[in-house]
């Protein structure tokens, strides 16, 4: 059996090299290292991919997020809302640009963000919205668009672990995660389900004004070289990246479906664990799985880690502390205690290795060894 590895980047290379490296000795070749052809290609594939009008890459999913913000105008002062529970990136970049934070709670089996927090949490100083599309499903979009529309609220939908996910509204129309706010961001950090070898990150509208602003913006605020309408930042997906993106995005359904498959897997396998609470999957979205993330009952996370870690079975803690209470976040005044729902899901959250190139014996590995902990 080969070593278990949360995500197998070395095995997806191996089954692609003979498409990724003929793909990068080409831009090396060309030396169009900056805004390559191969940029332009893969925004306009992705585009059709995601059924959006624009994309507009970047250098990685954080500014991604700083970009939107930008372009979207908000002044120091406007609240965003986002969940607590999601990864630092999320929150950061409202704190950089002198916005007023405000996190709400998760759902506790989807692990999405709490409509209800949100619509709760709305003042007249709210100007934005920011669902994170966390693990592989889509936060309740209908829903947050209707909230959007009543009290005049920009949308950004953090994307980056929902790449190829679907929402599915009331209608049964489908649209991908990321295209249904003002603006979407997605980041392809490798361990992503469509990653690159490096960072990279791209936003999506379908609001041309936006996409003007977003690629203003990106490059430093130029329209035309030298003249400079925007205050803008340096922000560009390398050409050799945009290369790799452009193989991967041709397979990325097989790898999600792959994906799903080890989920379905694990769903089966645990089902009858009283010690375990597998993934809540949600009817308005497909769940393409970044990440299969359990919760373990009775305080017992901590022991299944050290049990899986001593076979040699990495198990990773997305995430082990809620973002109210780090240091750097401390100044928003948030009560220790006023999240709980964030706070159990901290205590219990573990996320098992999930990706295309997983084997049966892994599988089953893994699966035996979690399954003999509880028998323990």
């Amino acid at each position: 059996m080969r070593d278990i590895q949360m995500v197998d980047l070395k095995t997806q290379y191996l089954r692609l090299r003979h498409e990724i490296d003929p793909a990068i000795a080409s831009v090396m070749e060309s030396s169009a290292f900056i805004k390559g052809p191969d940029v332009r290609h893969f925004e306009e594939e992705l585009q059709d991919y995601m059924g959006v009008k624009h994309v507009v890459t970047c250098a990685n999913g954080t500014d991604a997020l700083q970009l939107a913000l930008m372009a979207l105008g908000l002044k120091p002062g406007d609240e965003v809302i986002t969940t607590n529970f999601t990864f630092i990136a999320t929150v950061e970049v409202v704190a950089l640009l002198g916005l007023k934070l405000v996190i709400v709670e998760p759902e506790p089996d989807s692990f999405n963000i709490s409509v209800d927090a949100v619509r709760n949490a709305i003042t007249p100083m709210t100007r934005a919205i920011v669902p994170v599309h966390l693990f592989g499903q889509c936060a309740d979009m209908e829903s947050i668009m209707e909230l959007s529309a009543k009290h005049n609220l920009f949308v950004i939908e953090d994307a980056a672990q929902a790449t190829g996910a679907d929402y599915i509204f009331s209608d049964g129309s489908r649209k991908k995660a990321g295209t249904i706010g003002h603006i979407g961001t997605t980041s392809f950090f490798p361990s992503k389900n469509l990653g690159c070898y490096g960072d990279g990150g791209a936003l999506y509208t379908n609001d041309d004004e936006i996409a003007r602003k977003l690629r203003s913006i990106s490059n430093h605020g130029m329209k035309v070289r030298y003249h400079h309408d925007d205050i803008g930042i340096n922000s560009r997906l390398d050409t050799i990246q945009a290369a790799i993106l452009r193989i991967k995005l041709r397979h990325l359904d097989q790898f999600n479906y792959s994906r799903i498959d080890v989920a379905n897997r694990y769903d089966e396998a645990f089902a009858g664990c009283t010690g375990l609470s597998f993934p809540g999957r949600v009817s308005s979205s497909t769940h393409i799985f970044h990440q299969y993330t359990l919760k373990v009952k009775n305080g017992k996370r901590d022991q299944l880690k050290k049990h899986l870690e001593s076979k040699n079975i990495p198990a990773m803690i997305y995430y082990p502390g809620p973002l109210h209470i780090q240091e750097a976040y401390k100044y928003l005044g948030y009560a220790e205690d006023a999240f709980p729902v964030t706070s159990a899901l901290c205590n219990e959250v573990l996320s098992l290795p999930i990706h295309p190139d997983m084997e049966e014996d892994q599988l089953e590995f893994i699966i035996q060894n979690v399954l003999d902990f509880f028998k323990i």
